[in-house]
């Protein structure tokens, strides 16, 4: 998922920064609240002690997600399958389990039979894979990180936050809802894949390519993102609930060139080096365009009423703006996003060069030279547009361009209005009370989800990690040291799911 310092960053200063905007206007019209109303808080009972323990067991299982794809550990997600199917046995009695992939068959695939086969089926997702320790922060861990300590309240390790969590908490719910004899009225799927952490490209892309040939249509998808925050909007002192409804793309282009090399003694006029340092130096300066797009409207038709109100005109254009014209106020807006680096990537396709090569001895001229450059395409920003823009850029026949990722375009936009977002809205109401804000966001990083949201037969993805944090300083367990989550709020996030689960028999 995205980093989690990052997207606190991008939340935090897009708000404090906008902040420093007052536009006061005199015929300022309604700009009401979205916020749902009257939804009645409900208490689950779980097996608290029982699921504490599990989840405990689980993070013991290092099923890492290394960059370096050949350090792979093939026997811990063995083992980590076969504890999930000793613990939930019902889950294994009930549903179908497939194991898919290409080429490793880690990733699982769980098909709940609904009772009405003629109603799409809903998608719920989680990730198995963890990000590795950094060797240089092992000694500022708590506890350690593959130990599943339970301590002080609090289950401890790598993975119980991202990702390990949700997916456990998926399957209490299910065991919980098997036992009572349910069976859904729609199919439910649990997708939960094995490489998130390195994009997906073997799992989650693979389940989905398998879900797209199986179902015409799916209703709905919910996979892991932020979780509940208090205080992490500016202004906002409520607890937070961001819905993610979009994501942007992934794509690494090479640029290269290959001509002839010879010795330094006698180099030309131009070397292959500084022709593609000039070639890089291009796109670089080729940015793309700020334009605010639909996700980032919605995320201000819901956060903007809350904020203060001499703020409200600015984001009240930015809300119901058109796509295709910028006014004064929302000028002001791009601008003031533009300041910062996190919060300037959400309005444009980012360019980043991240890899060169060339040389192999210091009086040897190559005569091949090679550089890397990521990009984060916005909706619209198709791998198609981006090579083009970049071949536009450099001018240059001697350079060549590829793309050399399992690339992914920016997902579309799900609908906030729909009854998809609704009932995950009532959900989250009915587990943790009305005293929150419940808005849609836009990822500027991205998830396993990203696979299903990109295609048409998915229209309405949302994510959001269903647990609840105690403050923002928690929030940088993700990917970093002390990962942990409180035992008590793991319990609300089971309760979390077997509410989701009822209230989609209204959807």
């Amino acid at each position: 998922m995205i980093e989690p310092s990052k997207l606190v960053t991008a939340i935090a200063s897009t708000l404090a920064l906008s902040a420093s905007v007052s536009v006061l206007a005199s015929d300022q019209q309604e700009f009401n609240s979205m916020q749902m109303q009257g939804v009645e808080q409900i208490h689950v009972d779980v097996d608290l002690e029982g699921a504490t323990q599990r989840l405990s067991q689980a993070v013991q299982f290092p099923t890492i997600s290394n960059q370096d794809r050949s350090d792979f550990d093939e026997q811990a997600f063995k083992n980590y399958h076969a504890f999930i199917e000793s613990s939930y046995p019902l889950v294994h009695k009930h549903l179908k389990r497939e194991e898919v992939g290409d080429p490793r068959p880690f990733s699982l695939i769980y098909t709940w039979e609904g009772k009405n086969p003629d109603l799409a089926p809903a998608v719920f997702m989680a990730h198995q894979d963890v990000v590795p320790i950094a060797e240089e922060s092992r000694d500022q861990w708590l506890e350690e990180p593959f130990a599943g300590t339970i301590k002080d309240g609090y289950i401890w390790g790598r993975g119980v936050l991202d990702d390990k969590n949700q997916i456990h908490a998926i399957l209490e719910a299910t065991e919980m809802k098997l036992a009572q004899g349910f069976q859904p009225e729609r199919t439910i799927l649990f997708v939960f894949g094995h490489d998130e952490e390195v994009g997906g490209p073997e799992g989650a892309k693979h389940a989905a390519d398998i879900l797209e040939q199986r179902y015409d249509e799916i209703a709905f998808v919910i996979d892991e993102s932020a979780p509940l925050v208090p205080g992490i909007f500016p202004g906002i002192r409520e607890n937070t609930a961001l819905i993610g409804i979009a994501q942007k793309g992934f794509i690494s282009l090479e640029i290269a060139i290959n001509g002839i090399g010879g010795h330094s003694s006698q180099p030309p006029e131009e070397t292959n080096i500084v022709a593609l340092a000039k070639a890089v130096e291009q796109v670089e300066a080729a940015q793309f365009p700020y334009k605010i797009h639909d996700a980032v409207r919605y995320q201000y038709r819901y956060m903007g009423p809350e904020l203060p109100e001499d703020q409200q005109p600015m984001y009240k254009a930015v809300a119901y703006g058109d796509n295709d014209t910028v006014t004064d106020l929302e000028q002001k807006f791009i601008e003031v996003m533009s300041q910062n680096q996190v919060t300037r990537a959400m309005l444009h396709t980012t360019t980043a060069v991240t890899m060169f090569n060339a040389g192999i001895k210091d009086n040897v001229l190559p005569p091949a030279a090679t550089a890397v450059v990521n990009f984060r395409p916005m909706p619209g920003d198709t791998p198609e547009v981006i090579i083009e823009h970049v071949k536009n850029a450099i001018n240059d026949d001697r350079i060549t361009v590829r793309d050399i990722s399992a690339s992914t375009p920016a997902t579309n936009v799900a609908d906030p209005a729909g009854e998809g977002f609704s009932i995950l809205e009532k959900s989250i109401r009915q587990t943790w009370g009305n005293d929150l804000i419940v808005s849609p966001f836009f990822v500027i990083g991205g998830s396993d989800s990203k696979h299903f949201q990109a295609r048409d037969f998915a229209p309405d993805v949302y994510t959001i990690t269903g647990i609840q944090l105690e403050n923002v300083k928690e929030f940088e367990g993700f990917h970093g040291v002390n990962e942990r989550i409180l035992v008590e709020e793991y319990g609300r996030s089971i309760g979390f799911f077997y509410t989701l689960i009822d209230n989609l028999e209204n959807l």
